[in-house]
């Protein structure tokens, strides 16, 4: 039985074309690596052409193949050795005395690579080839204003903080590490310091330097004050328990160094009230110079 089913493969591969390795390897020039679940191979077994196809490694890890009554461990193997393997089990199965074979790698879909946060475009891609952090960065077309001072690398169950200054800024090779595939890049938001009130650019103003924010430079930011803001600001913060405070600032002796400048931390609000009376006092004030400028007969004088 054996023998007629080798003779009848040998007739079937007679009569179709043979099948050219070098063109089925030049459709999938991918490089070399491990195979793993999910991943697409080209199998192509010379003068075989019902046993070329491509096949995909399944979630035991083996690929299958007709006529082969077991599957054949793929998953943790280069290209190379399941060569070997698939040769080893044609022969010992007696589907052919001296197969040749070809493995290529069509798809790669177990070293998937995930970058999120505060990127420019979050994506999840295939690690193939010799992949770097930074790589995977630009992949993702790059940090957005909004990136904090870390990078969050998590790989095998172990999350590795990595400094944005050191990675990008100083260039430094030590933490521009290889990625195989499998890691998650998380890269965090700053800190933001709220600026709300009588300043000419209110806004939330990401602090990439914890520490060194403080109310003058939080009103710099804002592009200063408005004519009409209040001598004293408040500060709202919330303390360990979740509790929010209210801070009065002396902002007008600040402004005037006649008191120290006030440390900011991150997630506070920096609130600068209307000054009222000043206000009432200005329009006021408008309003007769407005009065005056429309008498343009000449009969009141204003001194």
């Amino acid at each position: 039985m054996r023998t007629l089913m080798t003779l009848l493969l040998s007739m079937t591969a007679l009569a179709q074309p043979r099948v050219n390795l070098m063109e089925e390897a030049g459709k999938a020039n991918l490089p070399s690596q491990r195979l793993g679940v999910d991943d697409l191979i080209a199998v192509s077994v010379y003068d075989a052409p019902e046993l070329t196809r491509t096949v995909r490694v399944e979630t035991d890890g083996a690929i299958h193949l007709p006529l082969l009554k077991n599957g054949i461990p793929a998953s943790g193997l280069f290209p190379g050795k399941l060569e070997s393997s698939i040769v080893a089990a044609l022969k010992d199965e007696q589907i052919l005395v001296d197969p040749v074979v070809k493995v290529t790698v069509v798809e790669y879909h177990s070293r998937p690579i995930a970058v999120m946060g505060a990127v420019k475009k979050p994506l999840t891609f295939q690690a193939i080839g010799v992949v770097t952090l930074l790589d995977a960065l630009a992949y993702a077309e790059g940090l957005t204003n909004d990136a904090g001072t870390q990078i969050l690398l998590t790989r095998e169950n172990r999350i590795e903080r990595i400094s944005v200054k050191r990675l990008i800024k100083d260039a430094d090779p030590e933490v521009n590490y290889t990625l195989h595939g499998g890691e998650e890049i998380r890269v965090p938001e700053a800190g933001k310091i709220f600026v709300v009130g009588n300043v000419k650019k209110p806004g939330a103003f990401p602090i990439r330097n914890a520490g060194d924010e403080s109310v003058l430079r939080m009103i710099a930011i804002s592009e200063g004050l408005t004519p009409y803001s209040a001598k004293i600001a408040y500060v709202y913060r919330r303390d360990g328990e979740g509790a929010k405070k209210e801070i009065p600032i002396e902002l007008d002796k600040i402004m005037q160094r006649k008191s120290p400048d006030v440390a900011l931390e991150v997630d506070d609000v920096l609130y600068i009230p209307d000054n009222k009376t000043r206000r009432a006092t200005m329009t006021t004030l408008d309003r007769i110079a407005m009065f005056g400028a429309s008498t343009g007969s000449g009969l009141l004088i204003w001194h």
